[in-house]
């Protein structure tokens, strides 16, 4: 029966690359819009050609739910925000003579590691054309910004002798970060 066949192939084709409640929800209104056309008298292989051709190339389609999906978002705002956060902590770390405070090398290291796999994974969630791919990685990129602010605010907290004033901006900055990429991982995680 190729008819059916059509619209399985379809919806084979997007959930091999879409979370599987949007490929459950497209393969429903592929069925109903090819039920539809059977309504209007077409025969099972043109109605199925038909509702495909309605829906648009599957490829087309994933590409359209990926650009617009929750991971990409959140990635793209992180990353035109995440300059303003880096110019607080600098300042703070400036104002504050950061090179002077007993903190490990090693712990050091770690921080820059983590900040910079962040990044890294922000500009893979909002440039990587698939969908889970997207996902994953702007999951571990909220993830490691979340404990690198958490870690920002904990450390000039218990480190600094006298807070300098940047503190006042990038604490908020911080918390207000930490805040949004709490609700995004949600959102990311929902579909």
């Amino acid at each position: 029966m190729p008819g059916p066949g059509l619209i399985e192939d379809y919806r084979a084709a997007v959930s091999a690359q879409l979370p599987a409640s949007i490929a459950d929800e497209l393969a429903d209104g592929l069925a109903e819009t090819y039920r539809s056309y059977l309504d209007q008298g077409l025969g099972p292989d043109a109605a199925a050609r038909a509702a495909v051709a309605e829906f648009g190339d599957p490829a087309l389609v994933v590409a359209a739910f990926t650009r617009a999906s929750p991971a990409r978002r959140a990635a793209r705002k992180l990353l035109m925000t995440g300059p303003v956060v880096g110019v607080c902590w600098g300042a703070v770390l400036v104002a504050g003579r950061a090179w002077t405070w007993p903190v490990p090398s090693a712990a050091r290291v770690l921080a820059a590691l983590a900040l910079t796999g962040a990044v890294a994974l922000l500009a893979g969630a909002a440039l990587l054309p698939a969908y889970r791919s997207a996902r994953r990685a702007a999951m571990a990129a909220l993830a490691g910004l979340t404990a690198v602010d958490v870690a920002a605010i904990a450390g000039v907290t218990v480190l600094a002798r006298h807070a300098p004033w940047p503190v006042l901006l990038a604490v908020p900055a911080s918390a207000s970060r930490v805040a949004f990429t709490t609700r995004a991982m949600r959102s990311v995680l929902r579909p």
